[in-house]
This record gives structure tokens, C-alpha cells and sequence, in this order.
């Protein structure tokens, strides 16, 4: 994939004009400033082609090889790209611009995905002049002069690596998710890694609900010898045998190892009593060396575990922020898996912890840190300050805030204390005891460190995952000075009751961790996989915490007995090798793909089949070699996977006859009346954890929501029964409608209306009227809401009246948030649910003259004004809105993209979003899909060309649309 022409030397006035494309349009401006005259900097916005839905393929497209998955897997495993939507403009741009300029530089992000998206603008873009790709790690002006003098080649092997992953997701996700929508629930996803860390959450998730606590005491004191301070010491062993801690107990409640001393709270105060006389004395006293040494410095994956330890940042939040500190220029390349720092970068980070702490801190040659990943396709040096010298962060108090100033705080003291002394000092761990009167031996132990050097602790201290077992930390605590032999006084001896705690569920730090471990996914993707697992409902928060839904409950178990091998820890890993050993040019993608979809028997080998396959992915737990038989026709022979057992969950033990059940509307809990034996049903409330699901609060939700409904009366109008019951979403009113009933006059009024529009749509509401649903009020509850107020509810909304000014009609209603206004699209809440009822016109009037509110707060006003928009003549403003920020000119609202900075954007980039909203147009169904036809068109014509254009060009065979 080389480009045409001779190499470019930076500093020389050759008189050529270059075109340098970029991921972000927030680089534009300072990278251009660096290169200077005769350098044009545009964006591309990150990717431009990817693979359509393959019912977003143009119709004779469709018919062919591609229909399936958009890529060719009879046929080398080729892919069929279009540009997408959004980016037709974008690509449009770039040519123009290419026709102005000599040569073309590819200067995207400089691991593989940026890798692959300078492959994809030069087959998009198909320039006619040379072209050249350009990296850099830091956006500083000494980087980008001597990446102008290192100018490379596009590198196949990275392109491959990353476009086989690109198609290994495809096909994996599209042979596996038909699987679930037929066995648990329409719209659900698989994929290769959110699978995966799926399972991990709720494996978790099953320790802790298997979880049983155990009991246990112990016994604490101060000690103080004769002249000095009390120290404090634990109970560690009786009669020499060690007393059990929290540690010493399994899961199940049971005590691991029998020669320890299990202490319940009687015991432990009987032998504090026994121990109140006696005489105490040092047994032994042993001092160690103390020396613990620096973290590495940040790679991709620590850093967002430290970021969500100390600055409560999730992944998908440290990684935003790291990207704008790259982008202005702060920090060095923030996705990468390289623990190693620059030549530069150790004189920079040892030069400033020299000035800032002294030369006594500074060991006399650099500290190396060795890395165990092998792999190519990621940055080659660690997050640090960019620049040959860092700045503090005071000095950037002026120019950083928030978020960005506590991140960048924490990158630079990383990375300085990485090339610091080691902390030292001194362990002394005292052991001292005494026997009680009726001979029992009890011994206490208690340890302090003193730390006689600071080191990089001066500088920086890692923090940790989970508090330790025993309160306090031993660090720095000084222990008087004590000789064996000597004699103590006992002071305060006091019991205390623990009880053993469960599994900690995974945080995003914690996951992040056990991915890596695990060597699944790679530092560019532990964000995407979380804020993925999250936003498609496989996991929610609870606080920090990673709570599986029940939905993951079930799919994860129909990929563990059905498809074991996609789901193995081991199989996922082993993968990420193999994509690396692509990138380092140890393996072919096309004879890879080829074994991993067909397998080793290759294409002409009949399909595993599914669950019936003897050794194909579907085989059962015995083991699954997906590598044997590759993952093709996953989805072709489900007849054995039971839906409704995979989607069941025992609560407690099977004869209680309780069981959980993801339904298509959510979880359901089913199970019998312990009076009459009816089967009773219950919804299960999002807010009740998986591992809080026993057996009692399934009777009580059953007991609660079962109890038959609560019929009020009659409706005088309808003659309909009015009755409450509990439902998903709480408590609520409605009417019980027999099928055949005739609609009321108002529901025959609402048909003919209807008819008007839609023939179609009034048969189906003439064969079934739809009964009025209405929910109750916080302070209503289903066993005391009386018809009359249930006929209210069924009322609604109320019209309240018509503004005199507008003519539109305001009504009061009760909605997901609570009671509001409404008049045309302009809603305004309410501050109680009776103002529904109460509220007078001129009441709502005067709440409509008032500023708009957005949760209570007055709307804020605009981030930034833009000026004039060149298009339609109004002004324009960035406003915060609910989705994130956004640019309107009072009629055209466009969302900001991600690299769009509100307090940076410029004018002409303001426009340029209008413009291509307006290019849009209206969001409908119909006009997307006509729209799509119509850009598919001419893609039959431009395949042949593209194809014949790649075989003269690059080894790798593609099949693009890019009208």
C-alpha cells in the first residue's frame, strides 16, 4: 500500500502543497500551526467507511454473496464497505481538497484503528498524488517536526489485524444473535468479548447469591510497657492454634481448615474476662526491611482503573477526558498497552522529581519497566506529559479544569514517581501473650512499619481495589521500642462480631483488571465493552458496582450450555493472540477467518449445525472445539435448546417450587399460593439484585402483587368494571374490556377520526378497543383507592384550558416524571400531583410566563454564541441539552460529535453540523430507507471498478460503495 512518490523532508521549502487528514477537528488548529505554511489540515472524524446492515445493501447486492453479513465469506472472506451517511459530505470535502494539493498525508491515531481508517480514506478517496502516513504520540511542535522527517508507508499487517476483528465481530455476532432472539428475547446482541465479560459479572453474581456468612469474634487490646504509649494488638492464636479470621471461612459459611480456633462472640468475652488479670509480657520481636517500589507508568488499562479508584471517573469518562488532553497538547497517546517511556520522556520525568524533591530521590540510572504484552498494534510509549520538559500541574491551573486538571494531576505524578527511589524503612511485628488462670494460652500480635525514606511516595501512591480484611493500615504506624521478655499492661480488651462478606461484585476498575489478566479485549476496547454491556441491559449500576440483570442471567447461560466454547475465558483470549499475531505478520487473516467460521474442514465441509453438531460449537458442556468446526449456521438447528428452561431461574432450593422467569417484557416470578396451591405471578422490580432474590422476598413479591385485583365498581358511563392492581411500573387503575364489548360512543368517535387517516389501523382498533390504564398517586395505595378516585385517574389528561394568545390547548397530566403542563410541545412541570385536578388557567398561564425550568433549575443559557448561520440567516448558539451539547440556529438542532469541544467550536464548524443536518433532513422511516436506495444506486458499477483498482493497488481484496 505504498503511496506514489518521494519521501517528504520536514523544514524544506520544496514549494508542494500537502493535505494532512486527522481523526479530530480539535487538532486542526494546533497541528497546523506546528507544520506551518504549505500544510492544509483537515478532519476526517474518525472512521468514514464501515460494513451496512446488510439490509441497507442495494437490492441486487442483496441477491449475491453479501446479503448475509455484508462480507463475502466464500470468497476470501472480503468485505463490502460504504461510506457512511453522515461522512458523504466529509469525503466529498477531501476530494475537493485533493485536487488542490501535491501530496496527501495520512496522519490518523497511530494504533491499528487509526491504522485502519488512513487504509480506508485512501480507498475512499483514491488519490491521484503521492501519499504518505505520518505518527505521532504527543501533539507537541518538536513531535510533530520529527514525525514530518519519519513518514512511513501504510502497515498491511496492522490493517489486517484490525479489519479481521472488524469481520470476526460481524460474523460472530451475526450467526449468534438470531440464536438469542429466538430463544430469549427479540433485539438482544452477542458479541465476542461483551459476551464474555457478560459472564463475569454474573458468575459474581452466582457466588454471591450461593454465598452463605459465617460468624466469628475476636478479641483486640492496647498494650503499653512501662513509661511508654499503648499500642494496640489482636488475638492471633489459643493454646497455639491460630484463631480463625474472616479469610478462613469458604463461601458456603464453612471453615476451610480445622486446626483453627473458631471464636463466637460468648467465647471471645469469656476469654477477655479470663484475661483481665493476667499478666502480659513480649515474646518476640522481629524487624524486617521495608521497600516497596514505584507503579509503572500508565498504560490504557491502569489508568482507568486508578481514575475510577481516586477521581471516580468511569471508563468511558477517563478515556474522553484523556482524548481532549491529548488533543490539546497535555498528555502523550492515551490508548495504548506499552509501559515503556521515551528517551525524552525518563530526562524529563528524572529532571523534575531532581528539582522538585531533590537529588537524594533520583536513582543514578533510569528505572525500566518490562512489559508482557507482545503485541504491535498498539502506541509504543506510556501516558505521560507530552513535551521534552513536563509541566507541574500548577502550572496548568490556568488552562485546565475539572476533570481534565485532576486527570492530568494524576498522569503526571504517575509518571514522575516512576523514575524515583524506592520507599524503605523498617517491619517490626511484636508478639505477645499470657495465660489465663484456668492454663489457656492466648497470644496477640501487632506490627507497625516505619518508613525511614519516602521515595516516589513523596511523589505518588497506588491506590487499591478493596479495603483491607483488618481496619487500618500497618504503614507508618510506630510501634514503642520492646524487648522480649517484656512486661505489658492490658488495657481495653474488647470483643468484637464480624460476619464474612460475599464476593465483591466487579466495578469497572475491577473488570478492567480482570480482562487484562484474563488477556481478553485490549486497552482501546475496555471502555466500549462496559458502556456496551451497560447501555444494551446485561448490566446496571449500583453505585460503583456492576449488578448482571436478570436478562444476562439467562443469556449467559444459553451460551454455557449450548455454545460453551464462545464463552470460554481461555478460547475469547486466545483470539486477541491470534488477531496480534496477524498484526505482527505471523498469521493470514483470510486462512484465520476461514477456520473460524468454517473450520478446519473449510468451506466445503458440512456445518456443525447448531446444538446437535457432535463437536460443533453447539455441543454441550463436555467441550465444544469451536476451532474444529467453526461457528457457521450457529442459529440453523435449535430444536433442542429449550426457551423457557434456558430462561429460568430456581429461587432457593426446587421444592419450593419458586422460579424466575425472563419473559419479553422483563422478569417474572411464579409460584404457589401456600394456602389454596394456585399459581400466583409477580413482577420483579428493577431495584431488587440478583443476589437479593431469596426465597422469602420472592414469596413476598408474589404475596404482595398476587393478591387478585382490587375491584372498585362501576364505571356509570362505560358500565365497564373498574378495578387496581400492581403492576411492572407500580400500582395503577384500568378497566377490564371483554373482547366482544362494543366501543363506547367516545372510542367510536376516536375510530371514525382514525379511519380518516388509516383504514388499516381502524379495523384493528374496531376488533379490539384498548382499555384506559391510569397510575396512581404517590400517596394512593391499590387497597384503599376508591372509584371515584379511580375515575379521575381514567380522565386524563385533564384540559385545563386554551391560551388566549396562541389558541393551543393546555392540558394537565401525570407522566414517567411526574405531573406536568402541557401546551403544544412546551411542557412545564407541576410541583404536585393535585394540581393536575386543581390547577386553574390562569394559574397555568402564569406558570408558562415564567422562564423554562429543566429539573427545577432555570434553562441555562447558550455555552457559546456562533454568530450568524451563512445557510439561513439566524443566530447561532451551542446549548447544553439533554443528550450532551448541541448548535441551533432556532430551527436546525445538531448534536456536537464527541471531538467537538463547546467552548472551542468555531463558527465555520457550527455551520458546517447545521448543514449537514439540514442535508438530512426530516428523521422518518420511509425517507432513511429511499435515501439509502438511492446512495446504494450506482454501488453495482463502482464494484467492478473497485475491484479491478484493489488488485492493482493492495494485496487485500474489498468491495466498497462509496458513492
Amino acid at each position: 500500500m505504498a503511496g506514489r512518490g518521494a519521501r517528504t523532508d520536514a523544514g524544506t521549502n520544496d514549494g508542494l502543497r500537502r493535505l494532512v487528514i486527522v481523526e479530530s477537528a480539535s487538532k486542526i488548529a494546533k497541528i497546523a500551526s506546528y507544520l506551518g505554511e504549505g500544510y492544509r489540515v483537515e478532519a476526517s472524524a474518525g472512521h468514514i467507511r464501515d460494513l451496512p446492515q446488510p439490509s441497507q445493501l442495494p437490492e441486487d447486492v442483496k441477491k449475491g454473496p453479501y446479503g448475509k453479513f455484508a462480507v463475502d465469506v466464500e470468497n476470501g472472506f472480503q468485505p463490502y464497505y460504504v461510506v457512511d451517511n453522515d461522512k458523504k459530505r466529509t469525503v466529498a470535502e477531501l476530494k475537493r481538497a485533493l485536487t488542490e494539493v501535491d501530496e496527501l498525508i495520512l496522519a490518523t491515531d497511530q494504533d491499528r484503528e487509526g491504522e485502519a481508517i488512513a487504509w480506508h480514506l485512501v480507498q475512499a478517496l483514491q488519490p491521484r498524488i503521492p501519499y504518505r502516513r505520518m505518527t505521532f504520540g504527543e501533539i507537541t511542535p518538536e513531535a510533530i517536526r520529527r514525525a514530518v522527517t519519519q513518514m512511513r508507508d501504510i502497515d498491511d499487517r496492522l490493517v489486517d489485524a484490525q479489519e479481521t476483528r472488524r469481520i470476526l465481530d460481524r460474523l460472530y455476532g451475526y450467526e449468534l444473535s438470531p440464536v438469542l432472539w429466538r430463544k430469549v428475547r427479540a433485539g438482544l446482541s452477542a458479541g465476542r468479548v461483551q459476551s464474555v465479560a457478560t459472564r463475569l459479572c454474573v458468575e459474581r453474581e452466582r457466588e454471591r447469591i450461593a454465598f452463605r456468612s459465617a460468624t466469628y469474634a475476636d478479641l483486640t487490646g492496647d498494650f503499653a510497657p512501662e513509661g511508654e504509649s499503648a499500642f494496640g494488638a489482636r488475638l492471633v492464636a489459643l493454646d497455639g492454634r491460630r484463631v480463625a479470621t474472616g479469610r478462613d471461612f469458604d463461601d458456603l459459611g464453612r471453615l476451610k481448615n480445622a486446626d483453627v480456633v473458631h471464636l463466637d462472640v460468648t467465647a471471645a468475652q469469656a476469654l477477655a474476662g479470663a484475661l483481665e488479670q493476667a499478666e502480659f509480657q513480649v515474646r518476640s520481636v522481629e524487624e524486617k526491611p521495608y521497600t516497596r517500589r514505584p507503579a509503572a507508568p500508565f498504560i490504557t488499562s491502569s489508568l482507568q482503573q486508578e481514575a475510577s479508584r481516586k477521581l471516580r471517573l468511569n471508563a468511558r469518562a477517563t478515556m474522553r477526558t484523556a482524548q481532549r488532553l491529548y488533543e490539546g497538547g497535555y498528555i502523550t497517546y492515551m490508548r495504548t498497552d506499552s509501559i515503556q517511556l521515551s528517551d525524552q520522556a525518563l530526562t524529563a520525568a528524572r529532571a523534575q522529581a531532581r528539582e522538585l524533591y531533590g537529588p537524594e530521590y533520583v536513582p543514578e540510572s533510569p528505572r525500566v519497566y518490562k512489559s508482557k504484552s507482545k503485541n504491535a498494534q498498539e502506541a509504543h510509549e506510556a501516558i505521560r506529559p507530552a513535551g521534552e520538559s513536563f509541566r507541574t500541574p500548577a502550572q496548568l491551573s490556568g488552562e485546565l479544569r475539572g476533570d481534565e486538571f485532576r486527570l492530568y494531576d494524576l498522569i503526571w505524578k504517575r509518571t514522575v514517581a516512576s523514575q524515583m527511589h524506592d520507599a524503605r524503612g523498617t517491619t517490626a511485628t511484636v508478639r505477645l501473650g499470657a495465660r489465663t488462670a484456668d492454663g489457656r494460652d492466648a497470644e496477640f500480635s501487632a506490627s507497625g512499619t516505619i518508613i525511614t525514606f519516602r521515595g516516589f511516595l513523596a511523589a505518588y501512591e497506588e491506590g487499591r481495589d478493596e479495603a483491607r480484611e483488618v481496619e487500618g493500615d500497618d504503614a507508618e504506624r510506630r510501634l514503642p521500642p520492646l524487648s522480649q521478655g517484656q512486661a505489658l499492661r492490658a488495657e481495653n480488651l474488647a470483643t468484637d462480631s464480624h460476619e464474612t462478606s460475599p464476593p465483591p461484585r466487579y466495578t469497572e476498575a475491577s473488570l478492567v483488571k480482570t480482562l487484562e489478566e484474563k488477556g481478553i479485549g485490549r486497552p482501546s476496547t475496555f471502555a466500549s465493552i462496559i458502556s456496551t454491556i451497560v447501555d444494551r441491559g446485561y448490566v446496571r449500576y449500583k453505585g460503583n458496582a456492576l449488578v448482571p440483570t436478570w436478562l444476562a442471567f439467562a443469556v449467559t447461560r444459553l451460551l454455557e450450555e449450548h455454545f460453551p466454547r464462545l464463552v470460554d475465558y481461555d478460547f475469547t483470549a486466545e483470539m486477541e493472540d491470534d488477531l496480534d499475531a496477524i498484526s505482527r505478520g505471523e498469521a493470514e487473516r483470510v486462512d484465520w477467518l476461514t477456520r473460524f467460521y468454517f473450520g478446519a474442514a473449510g468451506p466445503g465441509a458440512a456445518s456443525a449445525g447448531g446444538p446437535e453438531g457432535s463437536d460443533g460449537p453447539g455441543a454441550g458442556p463436555a467441550g465444544a472445539d469451536t476451532a474444529v468446526s467453526g461457528i457457521k449456521g450457529l442459529a440453523d438447528d435449535l430444536g433442542s435448546i429449550d426457551a423457557r428452561e434456558i430462561s429460568t431461574i430456581v429461587i432457593g432450593e426446587p421444592d419450593d417450587a419458586l422460579v424466575l422467569r425472563v419473559g419479553r417484557y422483563g422478569p417474572y416470578l411464579e409460584g404457589p399460593d401456600p394456602e389454596t396451591g394456585e399459581l400466583l405471578k409477580a413482577s420483579v422490580p428493577d431495584d431488587v439484585a440478583p443476589d437479593e432474590m431469596t426465597p422469602d422476598k420472592a414469596r413476598e413479591l408474589l404475596t404482595s402483587q398476587s393478591g387478585g385485583d382490587n375491584v372498585l365498581g362501576t364505571d356509570p358511563e362505560t358500565g365497564r368494571t373498574i378495578v387496581a392492581r400492581v403492576g411492572r411500573y407500580g400500582p395503577y387503575v384500568t378497566e377490564i374490556v371483554d373482547e366482544d364489548a362494543p366501543a363506547t360512543a367516545v372510542e367510536e368517535r376516536a375510530q371514525q377520526a382514525e379511519a380518516k387517516k388509516t383504514a388499516k389501523k381502524a379495523t384493528k382498533k374496531a376488533a379490539k378497543v384498548k382499555p384506559r390504564t391510569g397510575s396512581l398517586f404517590k400517596d394512593m395505595q391499590v387497597e384503599t383507592v376508591t372509584l371515584e378516585q379511580a375515575l379521575q385517574l381514567l380522565s386524563l389528561p385533564r384540559v385545563v384550558g386554551v391560551d388566549p394568545e396562541s389558541g393551543d390547548e393546555i392540558t394537565a397530566q401525570n407522566g414517567r416524571y411526574g405531573p406536568y403542563l402541557k401546551k403544544g410541545t412546551d411542557s412545564r412541570s407541576l410541583a404536585t400531583e393535585d394540581q393536575i385536578f386543581d390547577i386553574t388557567l390562569a394559574d397555568a398561564l402564569a406558570i408558562y410566563a415564567q422562564p423554562k425550568t429543566r429539573r427545577g433549575q432555570v434553562a441555562k443559557p447558550p455555552l457559546k454564541e456562533l454568530g450568524p448561520d451563512p445557510e439561513s440567516g439566524e443566530p447561532m448558539v451551542v446549548k447544553d441539552g439533554r443528550f450532551g451539547p448541541y448548535v441551533t440556529d432556532g430551527t436546525t438542532n445538531a448534536t456536537l460529535r464527541k471531538d467537538d469541544d463547546p467552548e472551542t467550536i468555531t463558527p465555520e464548524r457550527g455551520a458546517e453540523l447545521l448543514s449537514e443536518k439540514r442535508a438530512k433532513g426530516p428523521v422518518k422511516k420511509t425517507a432513511r430507507k429511499a435515501a439509502t436506495k438511492k446512495a446504494a444506486a450506482p454501488a453495482k458499477k463502482a464494484t467492478a471498478t473497485k475491484k479491478s483498482a484493489a488488485k492493482k493497488t493492495v494485496a487485500k481484496k474489498t468491495v466498497a460503495a462509496d458513492s
